[in-house]
C-alpha cells in the first residue's frame, strides 16, 4: 500500500506522465528495448515497483529470462546487442549524471546505435522512467506479492 494514493491525489499529472509513457511505445525505439531500459533504470534507482513491473512486462512481450536477469550485469554478458549496449549505457550515465554532466564520448557512443530523433526519445524515455521511479520510491509503491495459492502450489 503506498503511502500516499498519487495517481488520485495528482490524477492530471499522473495522466499527462502516463501519457508520454504511452506515447514512448509508439516509437522506432520497440517496447523490448523500452523496457530494458525501464529494468536497468529502476534497478540502479533501487525501485522495487519499477524493477518488478518493467521484468515482467518484458517478459510478456518474450524477452529471454537470461537477459532480463543480465541486465544489471549487462556489460558482462553475451546477450545484449550493439543497439541495446548503447541503450543501456546512454541510460546508466543520463541516469547517474557524474559531476551533472554527460561525457561527449558517451553522447558519441549513443548517436553511433540511434538516429537523433531515436536518441531524443530514448532520453525521454529515460527521464520518464526516472519520474516514475521517484514517485514509486517516495510513495512506497511495492510490487505486489505472490497469493498464497501460488505459494502452496509450489
Amino acid at each position: 500500500m503506498p503511502r500516499l494514493p498519487y495517481t488520485r491525489l495528482a490524477p492530471e499529472a499522473y495522466r499527462q506522465l502516463n501519457a508520454l509513457s504511452g506515447h514512448l511505445k509508439t516509437t522506432s525505439l520497440g517496447e523490448g528495448l523500452l523496457h530494458l531500459i525501464y529494468l536497468r533504470v529502476s534497478q540502479i534507482n533501487g525501485c522495487p515497483y519499477c524493477v518488478d513491473l518493467h521484468w515482467r512486462d518484458a517478459d510478456a512481450l518474450g524477452e529471454d529470462h537470461r537477459k532480463l536477469n543480465g541486465v544489471v550485469i549487462w556489460r558482462d554478458t553475451p546477450f545484449f546487442s550493439d543497439r541495446e549496449r548503447a541503450a543501456l549505457a546512454w541510460a546508466e550515465t543520463v541516469t547517474v549524471l557524474k559531476d551533472q554532466q554527460v561525457p561527449v564520448e558517451e553522447f558519441e557512443h549513443a548517436r553511433l546505435q540511434f538516429s537523433d530523433v531515436e536518441l531524443t526519445e530514448l532520453t525521454f524515455a529515460i527521464a520518464a522512467i526516472n519520474a516514475w521511479n521517484r514517485l514509486a520510491i517516495a510513495f512506497h509503491a511495492v510490487p505486489v506479492a505472490v497469493t498464497a495459492a501460488a505459494g502452496a502450489a509450489a
